[in-house]
């Protein structure tokens, strides 16, 4: 079984679409030493092998490593010169991809609600699954909400957010739409209902390091 650094390794390259040769001459490692790490159940990887993978791959020891996953994101500091722009409705739609998680936002009686979910994306708009009868459920008859997602580099101090409006209500799509694409939670426990978020806007930005 890929061990979990494994298994960040091989997300990481990727991402980069980098290949295990590659990923072994940037980071000056030995030949069949990147598919070894990425295969081993407990892989042996020192400090220094670690730092040049890091640096290879343009990311953190740490998150090689899964040392930062109970730690909020955003703990180093900023890029120099680094910029902000505006990202069209194509570059938005483009980096929500098929599917992914994100953050749907809307009004319960106790306020403002956000909650992380599973989403999938159907004729440009966003499905995701819920338990019947709870608070989102209860308040999705045309509602209207928010919908974010977001993706951020701690080693470059770059990242994209993508910000949705609209109104939600209940899927009544063909099921046949969900058979290769259904938003299955990587939460437990029964989540029949599937709502349906139509997009009026939407919008985004980048910071990208010069």
């Amino acid at each position: 079984m890929r061990s979990d650094f494994g298994r960040r390794i091989a997300q990481r390259r990727g991402e980069l679409g980098l290949s295990t040769r590659q990923l072994e001459a940037a980071a000056g490692l030995g030949r069949g030493y990147v598919e070894y790490l990425e295969s081993a159940n407990s892989p042996n990887a020192g400090v220094e092998t670690l730092a040049r993978l890091a640096s290879a791959l343009h990311t953190s020891a740490e998150a090689l490593t899964g040392s930062d996953v109970n730690v909020a994101p955003g703990r180093h500091a900023p890029a120099h010169h680094a910029r902000l722009s505006t990202l069209s409705a194509e570059e938005c739609s483009a980096l929500l991809g098929e599917r992914g998680i994100g953050r749907i936002v809307f009004v319960a009686p106790r306020g403002p609600v956000a909650l992380p979910v599973n989403y999938t994306v159907i004729d440009g708009d966003v499905v995701f699954r819920t338990a019947a009868d709870n608070t989102i459920d209860t308040n999705s008859s045309d509602a209207p909400v928010s919908f974010e997602v977001d993706h951020i580099d701690e080693a470059s101090g770059e990242g994209w957010s993508v910000l949705l409006t609209g109104r939600l209500h209940r899927f009544e799509g063909a099921p046949e739409a969900l058979k290769e694409n259904d938003p299955t939670p990587w939460a437990s426990g029964d989540r029949p209902v599937l709502l349906r978020l139509t997009p009026s806007e939407r919008s985004g930005r980048r910071i990208s390091a010069s």
